[in-house]
């Protein structure tokens, strides 16, 4: 993190002028965030079933302006047809009314069961409930970030302020949920991210495409790609600081919107479904930035390498495997795979293709002990480039199994 960076409290309620709530009955929860005024948008999932709030606000973010946003928990509003769109259209007209804001500027997002059309007459309600709760609070935006959660454990929220090297300071802070059907290219995850800087809707598609691919991108915790997934970044310019200028986003800015997304993907990793470890994959010595991608992202997905961080067993051997049927350019006689902890213990277990960790080896009983920790670090090099990526995930477990299994029974 840049020292330009500082964590601060408060979530995305920690913008000057958003305002948040959450209400929830039973297993449907709402939550709503306003941002009056703001530009805006977003990124949206590439699976090619789709929900209906995918649709809708896809069409209605095309205007650049957003003022709230409305989420509801429980039901993915997905393989809904045109009834899932009506109802879209009946949130908006009633957060609409409730509001003054108007309809064109709110826009709808859903999580959990797919297939199945929404419970409208436990949506509108809630809908009232949170509007009517709306405020600008640290506690709001916990309480929204909760309202979003379906197998999450625990609520998702960051924030930062960034001293801009002229010294003027901006803030960003943002919402997010989702531990299951979690792959590249966007997982069953919902963010929401505000900001008090002034900057164009066309730049801030840009800036969060970037950050985007750099976290929310980077993250796996089954493989399973959704088809909810929804990011939302709306700028209300309250700030008055501007940090683009003739399509040119300001790098601090870039980078501490890259670290508020790359911290709520961490989290979402770490609460992956029945996880009990968190893993981070980094690979260095890549031929591209492509290719570091795909390895590290292998590597990641590997249920044979998260089944083995879930037993505790260091088996580099797959490690090498997921890496090697990553589409990377490699040479198996020169790659380097390295564990550590958070603790600064680190074992190499190849060397440039040479194997360290025989039975009975130090460079293996170090592993084993390595792999009892709740985080874990992979370190892979190829020798091939100057290239990096760094991946993220958690093991595989009963657990996981277990709640997907009974995930809607």
């Amino acid at each position: 993190m840049s020292n330009s960076i500082k964590i601060i409290d408060g979530g995305i309620c920690a913008v000057d002028g958003v305002k948040a709530a959450g209400s929830r009955v039973g297993k449907y929860g709402l939550a709503v965030v306003e941002a009056k005024g703001s530009n805006a948008a977003g990124v949206f999932t590439s699976n090619k079933v789709v929900a209906a709030p995918v649709i809708h606000t896809k069409e209605m973010i095309k205007g650049g302006k957003v003022s709230l946003v409305v989420v509801n928990s429980g039901n993915a509003n997905c393989f809904t047809g045109e009834d899932g769109i009506a109802d879209c259209v009946k949130t908006i007209e009633e957060a609409s009314k409730l509001t003054g804001i108007p309809a064109n500027e709110i826009v709808t997002a859903s999580t959990g069961v797919i297939g199945r059309r929404m419970p409208m007459d436990t949506i509108l309600p809630l809908v009232e409930e949170s509007i009517s709760k709306l405020e600008h609070s640290p506690e709001s935006s916990t309480d929204a970030a909760k309202s979003l959660m379906t197998t999450d454990t625990y609520h998702k929220e960051f924030a930062v302020e960034v001293t801009l090297k002229n010294g003027e300071i901006v803030t960003i802070g943002g919402i997010t949920k989702g531990v299951g059907m979690i792959a590249p290219n966007m997982g069953t995850m919902l963010c929401f991210l505000a900001t008090d800087a002034v900057i164009s809707a066309e730049d801030i598609k840009k800036a969060l495409k970037i950050a985007t691919n750099k976290s929310f991108n980077m993250i796996v915790v089954d493989g399973d790609q959704s088809t909810n997934d929804m990011g939302i970044c709306m700028a209300n310019g309250k700030s008055g600081v501007e940090v683009a200028k003739d399509g040119i986003i300001d790098e601090d800015f870039q980078e501490a919107l890259n670290f508020v997304c790359i911290s709520l993907a961490k989290m979402m990793a770490r609460d992956g479904e029945g996880a009990t470890k968190f893993i981070e994959c980094k690979v260095n010595g890549a031929k591209t930035e492509e290719d570091a991608i795909k390895a590290s992202k292998s590597v990641i997905s590997s249920s044979l390498v998260k089944s083995a961080i879930f037993g505790g067993d260091p088996n580099w051997g797959r490690i090498a495997a997921a890496v090697g049927y990553s589409g990377a350019e490699m040479d198996q006689t020169m790659i380097t795979i390295s564990l550590s902890d958070d603790n600064g213990n680190e074992s190499i277990l190849v060397n440039k293709g040479e194997i360290l960790a025989f039975d009975g080896t130090e460079s293996l009983s170090k592993a084993e002990e390595i792999m009892q920790e709740k985080h874990i670090n992979i370190f892979v090099d190829l020798y091939q480039g100057e290239s990096t990526a760094t991946a993220w995930g958690c093991d595989l477990t009963y657990d996981y199994v277990k709640i997907n299994a009974e995930y809607t029974t």
